[in-house]
Parts: structure tokens; sequence; C-alpha cells
């Protein structure tokens, strides 16, 4: 804690001396003290309320669909060898395209509004969830399933007391996967092609060369994703600890 602390520190000292001694223009980076200014004015204002509000919205439902339907069809293909040979290659395939190349065809069917980033952010976060929850139930040592069915285990008490105790580490890792990919591509999408939102407001105030204002919305939006992915990580791990 203490090597970050001093690096986040160090970070900002020379961001400082950058601006106030080595002659960088304010027009690429501007002053940190003008940029802690805008951001307080920001968070006394309220005036993110809204932006905040798109953001989350889009984010929960994206990935409410993703991990419902992730986690369904992850489980279907993984009851079959035949099927994980077949689909697990394919999703890994695509999983490795960028998603936000799309975006385009996104916003052709679906608008400009919260819709197409919505589908973009389930469509980004659906094949990690489904990736990882194929490998936890598909990869089970078979000792164990044999020796439960062997002792009269149902599939009901089979999946309760062998499949998901041994699957839910990995689904919990491909949750939280999913979960920073979908909030990375719903910002992301939103400073490309969007009525609100934090990311759109970024870009807005870039046109407008708002610099500082803009810097302190970006600091805004890096201390939300921090605090929703160590939500998230705590969630994973009392997962883990509760199985």
């Amino acid at each position: 804690r203490s090597v970050q602390a001093a690096f986040l520190i160090a970070l900002v000292v020379l961001w400082y001396l950058a601006t106030t001694r080595w002659g960088v223009s304010s027009i690429l980076l501007p002053n940190p003290v003008l940029v802690v200014q805008q951001l307080w004015d920001i968070l006394k204002s309220g005036e993110f309320l809204g932006d905040l509000r798109v953001t989350l919205t889009e984010l929960g439902i994206a990935f409410a669909i993703s991990a419902t339907s992730g986690v369904t069809i992850g489980y279907l293909i993984s009851r079959s060898h035949y099927r994980i040979r077949v689909f697990e290659p394919l999703f890994a395939g695509i999983y490795s395209v960028p998603i936000i190349l799309f975006l385009p065809l996104y916003v052709l069917f679906f608008g400009l509004g919260p819709a197409s980033k919505i589908a973009l952010g389930a469509t980004s976060s659906f094949f990690p969830i489904t990736l990882n929850t194929i490998a936890g139930f598909g990869y089970v040592d078979r000792i164990l399933v044999v020796a439960a069915r062997s002792m009269g285990a149902s599939d009901l008490q089979l999946f309760r007391y062998v499949l998901l105790p041994a699957a839910l580490p990995i689904i919990l890792t491909g949750m939280r996967m999913g979960f920073t990919v979908a909030l990375l591509s719903i910002i992301g999408s939103e400073t490309i092609a969007s009525l609100a939102g934090l990311g759109h407001r970024i870009v807005h105030l870039a046109e407008g060369m708002e610099m500082p204002r803009m810097f302190a919305y970006i600091a805004f939006v890096v201390v939300i994703a921090l605090i929703l992915n160590t939500i998230v990580s705590a969630l994973e791990a009392r997962g883990r600890r509760h199985m």
C-alpha cells in the first residue's frame, strides 16, 4: 500500500511540475490544482448525477443480461464434451475480436440512446462469463462425479453438492471479468456515439476545450470504476468463502 501511495503521489508531483515548471501547455495538460477545484465544483453542484445515472443504468442492465445468458448457455454447453469442443474455441475466437468495432452497427440497429450501449456492454461481457462457466462446469474432476453417482446422487444433488461448488470460483472470476469489460465498453461507446452518460460528458467538454473540467470528469470516472471494481471483487471473495 505504501508503494502504491508513493507512486500516485509521485505521479501527481510530476504532473504539477510539468504544468508549472516544464512548460507543458495547459491545453494538453491542465494544472492539477485547477482539476481538483473543478472536481470539487462538480461534486458540490451535483451536475454529474444525471450522467452517472445513465451510465450505471446501462451497466446494470447490460451485466444482468450477460450474466444470466452467459451462465445459462455456458452450463448447457458444458454438459456435452461435443458442444464444448464446438463452442469453446468459437466463443474464444469471437472474444478476441474488439466488440467496439461493431458499435456503428449497434447504433444503426438501436439508435444513439442507451439501448445501443446496453447491447454492446452485454455482448462484450457475455463471452468471458460464458467461457468461464464452460471451464467451471465442463472440467470438474470426473472422479468426483463418478463418486457422487455411485452413492446414488440425483441430478439436482450432483449439481448442488459437486458441480456448483467446484465451478463457482471460476464462474465468479468470469463474472468479475465480464463486469469490468461491460464497464469499459459502455464508457468507451459513450465517448464515440451517445446522447448522455459520463463518456459523452467528457467528449462534450473536450470539444469545448474545457480541459480542467474534462480532466476532473476523467478522474471522477476513474474513482467510480475503482469503487465498482472493489465492490465486485469483494463480492467475489465473499462468494468464494461461502461456497
